[in-house]
């Protein structure tokens, strides 16, 4: 699911760079909420492979 969400909103970013520009505060807003779906997404799986690993040891 969170995965769908970071490629919705990187298309969006794209889409939002080649109407307004790459430098544009649309773009760079766009760029910001994508870096914290990313964020999220590898604490995600940080959390999870720890979880894993608890379990084994």
């Amino acid at each position: 699911m969170l995965t769908l969400t970071i490629e919705r909103k990187r298309e969006q970013m794209l889409e939002i760079a080649k109407i307004h520009g790459i430098s544009s505060e649309e773009t760079i807003k766009c760029s910001q909420e994508l870096d914290r779906l990313l964020q999220l997404h590898l604490s995600n799986q940080l959390r999870d492979r720890n979880m894993r690993f608890k379990k084994i040891s």
